[in-house]
């Protein structure tokens, strides 16, 4: 949705909420919205089939399509796979999680639109779900190209599994796939993750930092894609440097997210 047309729904109801929190307390826009003739309808995800609508707004995301802006909270059952997860977008997240949604929804401040990501809530998850809580990490998302890499500048690694991040990936991820450049300074790594996604993850060793490295690993991950399929990536707010590489490799922040690995697991 447009910021400007957000921000010209953010005007008081009863001198008391904005309009956003209106409607993610009370399920319905304010008597002002419901004038005009705006949508507000909320995509829902169907409960039988979490994984693959996850999945589907994820991807939809991905390609510039996002859910809209208007202060909702989806509650849903967790997909398929090793991770529960709170992800947010604009003024719009998801709580993909076994826990009861009454329960979840008890837990939230309605009038507060950023909750979900805190940390007050997110520990409290973290302890119903008796496991820690991941890191919260931007979540950035490109399109595959379909184009065949550089001639002979990648390598496919399958005896590198002692590698650390290799052995981190193998821990988070199914259907993992290794790669280096010809000189073996970078590491690329592709798999599939929440809700099934394909992401990738790569590490620079020092002496390839600030050759543009990274950015040519992130290009080549891209290819290894057919044409139109979404690939993820999380990086670290903090991580200044992974961040400039995703984006100058063509990928764009679409939200954030914590996951929850299930110990059990």
């Amino acid at each position: 949705m447009d910021e400007d047309f957000v921000q010209s729904r953010l005007h008081l109801e009863d001198g008391q909420s904005m309009c956003l929190n209106y409607r993610r307390k009370y399920g319905t826009a304010c008597t002002a919205c419901r004038k005009d003739e705006y949508d507000w309808s909320v995509p829902q995800l169907e409960r039988s089939e979490s994984q693959s609508s996850l999945r589907s707004l994820l991807d939809e995301a991905a390609r510039g399509r996002f859910p809209p802006a208007d202060g909702r909270v989806a509650v849903e059952p967790p997909p398929v796979g090793k991770f529960e997860a709170v992800i947010g977008f604009t003024a719009f997240h998801v709580i993909a999680s076994s826990v009861p949604e009454s329960e979840v929804r008890g837990r939230l401040d309605p009038d507060d639109l950023g909750a979900p990501l805190k940390a007050p809530f997110l520990a409290w998850l973290a302890d119903r779900l008796q496991t820690t809580p991941g890191m919260l990490d931007v979540v950035l998302a490109a399109i595959g190209t379909g184009k065949s890499p550089t001639p002979n500048f990648l390598v496919q690694r399958e005896e590198w599994a002692d590698h650390p991040r290799i052995r981190r990936a193998l821990h988070y991820r199914s259907q993992v796939s290794v790669y280096t450049d010809a000189s073996s300074r970078g590491v690329l790594i592709l798999g599939r993750g929440l809700a099934d996604r394909y992401e990738v993850s790569i590490e620079v060793d020092q002496a390839g930092c600030g050759r543009g490295l990274a950015r040519s690993l992130l290009s080549a991950a891209r290819s290894l894609l057919p044409v139109g399929q979404p690939l993820f990536a999380q990086v670290p707010p903090g991580n200044a440097a992974s961040l400039r590489a995703f984006l100058a490799a063509g990928f764009r922040p679409i939200g954030a997210e914590v996951l929850f690995l299930r110990e059990q697991q």
